[in-house]
């Protein structure tokens, strides 16, 4: 496993992905991710969750590598499964969920960041949503709670990735920092969080998400395209490629061609 997770004197829960060189997730990362968050709702000294990397990047999306070697369509619908229970879990979950996010968020990572209560980020962060180079679609629910719908739209269609500092102005991420800071900066914010009576706390959470649109629905929505064109053999073409370094090149892809090495 490569989610590593610490529990403060505070009550702020740390959950620190680790997996060299990107943090491309693997499926029993992801399921760990989702079983954690999941587990707060039982654990009344969990009063904040920090949900952050160490290494080069937040998340550069799902193991690609780890998919391509199963048999048949285990692989897409592993991955589609576990990436449904993360972020549902992530939103969902007892306790507000602060992101710390460095260098580049892509595919999965947005999910889980668009997923939280709130974002941080290292100055010149990045955030993209490369599916379509990958012949899949999904997470676009939740690239939509951190960009505009037209630029939303854009990012798909384009791949291309967009600035913490932009996302600031935008207003989707509290606030952006020196790398060297962001650490420091997300557990102060859960801090703040955490010094707060916890049942209402709780209690805040479970009012937000009540007046809030159900972003599993439309993300299982989305999910139905990627196995679709999957079954068309578009999935497993672009994966392929992607894996032997003939993605298209573009300003995303840059950083996802290091996810195949």
């Amino acid at each position: 496993m490569t989610i590593h997770e610490t529990l403060g004197d505070n009550g702020v829960l740390e959950l620190v992905m680790d997996n060299p060189k990107v943090n491309a997730l693997p499926i029993a990362d992801t399921r760990s991710i989702a079983e954690i968050c999941s587990s707060v709702a039982g654990r009344p000294e969990v009063r904040a969750v920090v949900l952050t990397a160490v290494g080069r990047g937040f998340c550069a999306g799902v193991d690609i590598k780890e998919m391509q070697s199963m048999p048949g369509n285990e692989g897409i619908l592993a991955v589609n499964q576990a990436c449904f229970d993360a972020f549902r879990a992530v939103y969902e979950c007892a306790v507000p969920v602060i992101c710390a996010v460095n260098d580049f968020c892509l595919g999965t990572g947005i999910g889980l960041a668009g997923s939280a209560d709130v974002v941080v980020a290292a100055a010149g962060a990045r955030f993209g949503l490369p599916e379509i180079d990958n012949g899949a679609l999904g997470a676009a629910t939740h690239l939509g709670r951190l960009v505009p719908e037209k630029h939303l739209r854009w990012m798909l269609y384009s791949c291309e990735p967009v600035g913490a500092e932009q996302l600031q102005s935008w207003g989707t991420v509290l606030d952006v920092v020196p790398l060297d800071q962001l650490s420091d900066t997300a557990h102060r914010v859960a801090a703040m969080v955490a010094a707060k009576n916890p049942t209402v706390m709780r209690a805040a959470k479970k009012s937000l998400n009540g007046i809030d649109s159900d972003p599993s629905r439309s993300y299982r929505f989305e999910q139905g395209f990627t196995y679709e064109l999957n079954l068309h053999g578009l999935g497993d073409e672009a994966r392929d490629s992607f894996v032997r370094g003939e993605r298209p090149s573009n300003r995303a892809s840059v950083v996802g061609e290091t996810a195949a090495e």
